[in-house]
């Protein structure tokens, strides 16, 4: 497993190492010793999953406390772009995101620890995305920002009209990252 850092503190890109054969292929997708190793101390509560088609964008979405969660998120099938936005106020990248495409081929994995907005792009039809979280979900400490804030400047997508995004009614009236009062 070989765990990188990002431009942004305390978010990593995890590659496991992958064995194939004839059959298909196993690696082991997490091991709390080398997420020690790296300095990522999590212990994880509960895991979730999620179907999609191609061009639906979940986000971006995080909890506050005292149920505030870091999320290990991968691609079981199908691909993403996945983007996190760091949202720690004291943070020298507060307001700057990485993003990274997560495939049920590169079995690229994501941590993202408390303090940060998560949301990704299905690029793929029966995209399967799944994720370990560090806290339980509580629907009153949801907290988001608009998916397209023109002050993050995401490029979700070249390859995607805007108007074929598929979208939560919640999604589309997120506000805007200047009218976000960051609770972390």
């Amino acid at each position: 497993m070989n765990i990188t850092s990002t431009p942004i503190a305390d978010l990593f890109v995890i590659e496991p190492k992958v064995w194939k054969d004839n059959r298909g292929y196993f690696y082991e997708s997490y091991s709390a010793k080398n997420f020690e190793a790296a300095g990522i101390h999590a212990t994880f509560v509960q895991d979730n999953q999620s179907f999609s088609q191609k061009g639906t964008l979940r986000g971006l979405h995080a909890q506050k406390a005292p149920f505030a969660q870091g999320k290990l998120v991968r691609v079981i099938q199908g691909s993403v772009l996945d983007v996190a936005v760091d949202a720690r106020k004291g943070s020298p990248t507060y307001g700057q995101h990485f993003s990274i495409e997560l495939s049920g081929d590169n079995h690229k994995q994501l941590w993202i620890p408390p303090g940060f907005l998560h949301g990704f792009l299905t690029l793929e039809d029966d995209t399967i995305f799944t994720y370990k979280v560090t806290n339980y979900y509580d629907k009153e400490s949801e907290i988001g920002v608009i998916w397209n804030d023109p002050t993050l400047n995401i490029n979700w997508s070249a390859t995607l009209d805007p108007s074929e995004l598929l979208l939560s009614e919640k999604d589309l009236i997120l506000p805007a990252f200047a009218d976000f009062s960051s609770p972390f």
